[in-house]
């Protein structure tokens, strides 16, 4: 019976002296793998290995482990006793370094959800002009900051959602929206110079007899001054002329109506012929001349363009 008990115990040792060995070679504990039982009495490989897979579940779920001595067999080693005590202890070490491994999420949530594109929050025809007040009106729903493409500290303007502001360029290239994670680049338009037009828009002048009295009772010209923005433009004239007061056609182009203004009596003109006889060309029309000059306050532009009345008396 004392045999088969010290039998057991040996048994029973070897298992745990496996489990420990398996234990802190996984920790990363050194341990002296010295010889305990004789070879012969080693359990069966098979079955230790079963055991060992059946550790290593306990283990991996975080499980606390205890050794304990059968105090029950009669006979007992008293030098095992002391050892296996000394391994109870570094197995309740290593048990508070157990961490349970958590599952592996799904691969769903794994992959990184990709960021939702925002409309655009500008009108899709819209144009930044260089040298120019523009008007931005954020129709999106966060807010875009507008930033110059050679300076991104500080932004130009910050436009709030469903408001609109204006702001001022002056000689950027390329401006850079920014909202919601996203960036544009904008291109910025150049400022073109104003354009003038005058068209006359009488038959009177083609006569050889041309009477000053009826150029100063009809339009003689009409004068068309075209620009992006027009609000920011002045406009001067100068010459013997009456000119209406301005009106926009149906383009937005600014138009004036000019008729000659040189003398309201015959014997006005009469001084103005005395004071201007080298102004006769060689087919003996007098001629004055006028002019429209338009200066754009923000970009610097100016742009002056004239035409000329012709006539041979004041009246019939």
């Amino acid at each position: 019976m004392i045999r088969r008990s010290r039998d057991s115990k040996f048994v029973i040792y070897q298992v745990l002296y496996i489990f420990v060995v398996t234990v802190l070679a996984l920790k990363g504990a050194e341990l002296n793998l010295g010889e305990v039982v004789k070879k012969d009495n080693v359990v069966d490989k098979s079955v230790r290995d079963s055991l060992m897979v059946i550790v290593d579940s306990l283990t991996e779920q975080g499980l606390k482990l205890k050794i304990q001595i059968d105090t029950n067999v009669i006979v007992e080693n008293k030098e095992l006793k002391n050892e296996l005590k000394d391994l109870n202890k570094q197995v309740a070490s290593l048990s508070k370094r157990i961490i349970k491994v958590p599952k592996k999420p799904k691969e769903e949530a794994l992959k990184t959800k990709s960021k939702v594109k925002l409309p655009f929050p500008f009108s899709k025809n819209l144009t930044f002009l260089k040298y120019a007040t523009n008007t931005a009106v954020n129709n999106g729903n966060v807010p875009v900051s507008i930033y110059s493409s050679e300076n991104s500290s500080k932004p130009i303007v910050v436009v709030q959602p469903g408001s609109s502001k204006n702001f001022e360029l002056r000689d950027e290239n390329e401006v850079v929206l920014k909202y919601g994670g996203q960036e544009n680049l904008i291109k910025v338009k150049p400022n073109l110079p104003p354009e003038i037009k005058i068209n006359k828009v009488t038959t009177k002048m083609n006569k050889s007899d041309i009477y000053v009295k009826d150029l100063q009772r009809t339009t003689c010209f009409t004068v068309t001054i075209t620009d992006e923005r027009p609000e920011q433009i002045k406009i001067k004239y100068s010459g013997p002329i009456a000119v209406s007061k301005p009106h926009k056609n149906k383009k937005g182009q600014i138009v004036y109506n000019v008729s000659l203004k040189l003398a309201s009596t015959e014997s006005r003109y009469d001084d103005w012929i005395d004071k201007n006889e080298n102004l006769e060309d060689n087919d003996g029309r007098y001629r004055v001349n006028f002019f429209f000059i338009v200066y754009d306050t923000k970009s610097k532009q100016k742009v002056q363009v004239g035409d000329t009345f012709y006539f041979t008396d004041f009246s019939k």
